[in-house]
C-alpha cells in the first residue's frame, strides 16, 4: 500500500511501513501546489532583496557575511559539503528511509520554501531503494545539520540547488524524528511482549490475581492502567488461578503485584510520546519560515523539539523501571523461598543441578545495562564558544531516539528470558492456564524444549529473535497498540 505524503497527516506506523516494510510512497498533488507556490514567495523575497537568513546570508557565525543572488545556488551546494562532518557507524537502512521519508513530508508541508522537485527526488529514490551512508553521530538536535548533510550528498549530489534549499536540507531534526518514530516501535512492541511474559510469571509463580480486579482503574482512572488490567485479564482469563483462594500468598512480591501499574505507567508515557511524535512527522522544523499570507520569510527557530527530546527521556525512565521488574520476577520464580518450586526450576530437588539459576544473573546484568539508559539527555548544554555563543542550546535528541532503541533492545531480550523461565515454572506448576498465557507457552516451547534432567542452560538467542521479530506480542481487544 502507498504512503501519500501530504506533509500533514504521516504517521508512526506510516514512518515504520516506509522504512521497514519497503512500502512505496507518493507525493500528494496539492502538497506539491502548496510547495511551488511557498518557493514562489521565496522567490520574491529574493528579489526585492530582503535579508532572509540562509538565502541572502550565510549561515551559524557567517550570517553577517551577505551572499549575492549570482552566488545563493552554489552556496546551498556548498553547505552540504561543508557540514558533512559525521561520525561514528552508519546508520542502518530503516533508518535512513525513515528519515528520507520524513524529509520528504517536511518539504510537502511547504513552509521550507523548496521546490517540489526536491520532495520528488527523495520519493523515487525511496521508490528506487536507495539508501545512501549516512554516519549516525555528530548531530546535537537542534536541526540534524551533519547527519542530514549526509543524507543529501548522497541524494542530492549532482543536483543544482536553488537559494535557501540547502538550508532547507540539513536544518530540520528528520534525522532525530524518523529514529524516535522506530524506537517508539520498538518500545510498544517490548511492552506488548512483557505483558505475555508478565502474565505467564504470573501463572509459574501461583500469583495472587485479585491484583487484576476492575474496580482498581476505578479508583485510580490512568488510561493506561485501565488498559493494562484488560490486557492482563484477557492473558489470564481461564486460568485456574482465577479461581478464589488459588493465589499461593495474600501480597506476592511488588514486582508480580504492581505488573498492571507498571505496564499502565509505560502505555501513558508511549501515548505521550506518541502525541509529540504526531506533530513533530508533520511539523515544519526549519528555519526561516515562509508565511504566505504576508508573502515574507521570518527567522523562527522551529529546530527546538525540547519535547521530543523530553518525552523520550520520560519513556526510557518508565521503562527502567519496567525492565528491571522484569529482571527481578525472573530471580524471584527461580528461588524456592519464592517459588515453592526446586532451585533454578531444577527437574529434580535437592540435586547439585543448577537448572535455569544463571539466567537469573545473565538477566540482572542486562536489566542494569537498559536502566543505565535511562538517564536524561535532554538537560544536556553545549558549550557557549560555539559560533561565537549564538548557538547555546542542545536537545540532544538523536541521542535520547538511539538510547531509546537500545534499551528496547536490551528489554527485548530480558523478555525473552523471562518468557523462558515462567514457561517452566507454569508447566511445573501444573495448573490449567489461561487460553492465552497457554498459547504463549506453546509459542516459546516451539522455540525453548523443557528442562531436562542434567541438561544444559537452554540456548536463549533464537528466542531473543522471534521476540525482536514480534513473533510473541499476543495481542488482542486490549493490545493498546499507540497508534
Amino acid at each position: 500500500m502507498t504512503v501519500p505524503l501530504t506533509g500533514r497527516d504521516l504517521t508512526r506506523r506510516d514512518i515504520v511501513r516506509v522504512a521497514r516494510q519497503r512500502e512505496p510512497v507518493a507525493l500528494d498533488g496539492a502538497a506539491r501546489d502548496g510547495m511551488a507556490a511557498t518557493h514562489a514567495v521565496v522567490a520574491r523575497a529574493l528579489e526585492r532583496g530582503d535579508p532572509v537568513y540562509g538565502l541572502s546570508t550565510a549561515v551559524g557565525v557567517l550570517k553577517r557575511v551577505g551572499v549575492g543572488s549570482d552566488e545563493a545556488g552554489p552556496y546551498s551546494r556548498r553547505m552540504l559539503r561543508d557540514h558533512a562532518a559525521g561520525q561514528g557507524p552508519l546508520a542502518d537502512e530503516a533508518l535512513v528511509r525513515a528519515t528520507m521519508a520524513r524529509l520528504a513530508n517536511l518539504f510537502a508541508e511547504g513552509s521550507t520554501g523548496v521546490r517540489p522537485e526536491l520532495a520528488e527526488r527523495l520519493v523515487d529514490a525511496l521508490n528506487a531503494g536507495a539508501s545512501p551512508p549516512v554516519r549516525t553521530r555528530g548531530s546535537v538536535g537542534q536541526g540534524d545539520l551533519i547527519p542530514l548533510a549526509d543524507l543529501a550528498l548522497g541524494v542530492f549530489g549532482e543536483v543544482d540547488l536553488e537559494p535557501g534549499e540547502g538550508l532547507a536540507l540539513l536544518g530540520s531534526n528528520a534525522f532525530a524524528t524518523a529514529a524516535a518514530a522506530l524506537a517508539v516501535d520498538d518500545a510498544v512492541a517490548l511492552l506488548d511482549t512483557l505483558d505475555a511474559g508478565g502474565a505467564l510469571s504470573l501463572e509459574g509463580f501461583g500469583a495472587n490475581l485479585t491484583i487484576l480486579h476492575p474496580r482498581v482503574a476505578e479508583v485510580r482512572p490512568y488510561p493506561g492502567l485501565a488498559t493494562a488490567l484488560a490486557r492482563f485479564r484477557e492473558l489470564l482469563d481461564g486460568s485456574d488461578l482465577l479461581r478464589p483462594g488459588a493465589a499461593r500468598h495474600l501480597q506476592d512480591p511488588l514486582s508480580f503485584r504492581n505488573l498492571p501499574g507498571l505496564h499502565g505507567a509505560a502505555r501513558d508515557a508511549l501515548a505521550h510520546v506518541d502525541g509529540i511524535l504526531a506533530i513533530e512527522l508533520n511539523a515544519a522544523q526549519t528555519n526561516p519560515l515562509v508565511v504566505p499570507d504576508e508573502d515574507r520569510v521570518v527567522s523562527v527557530a522551529n529546530f527546538e523539539v525540547l519535547p521530543l527530546a523530553a518525552a523520550l527521556d520520560y519513556i526510557r525512565i518508565v521503562l527502567a523501571s519496567v525492565i528491571g521488574a522484569a529482571s527481578e520476577r525472573v530471580v524471584k520464580t527461580l528461588q524456592t523461598p519464592w517459588s515453592d518450586l526446586p532451585t533454578g526450576l531444577a527437574t529434580t530437588a535437592g540435586t547439585p543441578d543448577p537448572g535455569l539459576s544463571y539466567l537469573g544473573i545473565a538477566v540482572q546484568s542486562i536489566a542494569a545495562e537498559a536502566r543505565l539508559l535511562a538517564g536524561p539527555v535532554s538537560v544536556e548544554l553545549v558549550s557557549t564558544a560555539h559560533a561565537e555563543g549564538i548557538e547555546d542550546r542542545a536537545t540532544m535528541a538523536p541521542l535520547a531516539a538511539r538510547r531509546l532503541a537500545d534499551q528496547a533492545d536490551l528489554g527485548m531480550r530480558v523478555a525473552a528470558i523471562e518468557l523462558t523461565v515462567a514457561a517452566e515454572a507454569a508447566e511445573r506448576r501444573g495448573h490449567r492456564l489461561g487460553r492465552k498465557t497457554g498459547q504463549v507457552l506453546a509459542l516459546v516451547r516451539e522455540t525453548i524444549p523443557p528442562l531436562a534432567a542434567g541438561g544444559q542452560v537452554p540456548d536463549v538467542e533464537p528466542l531473543v529473535a522471534r521476540v525482536r521479530a514480534g513473533e510473541l506480542r499476543v495481542t488482542g481487544e486490549s493490545d493498546g497498540d499507540g497508534d
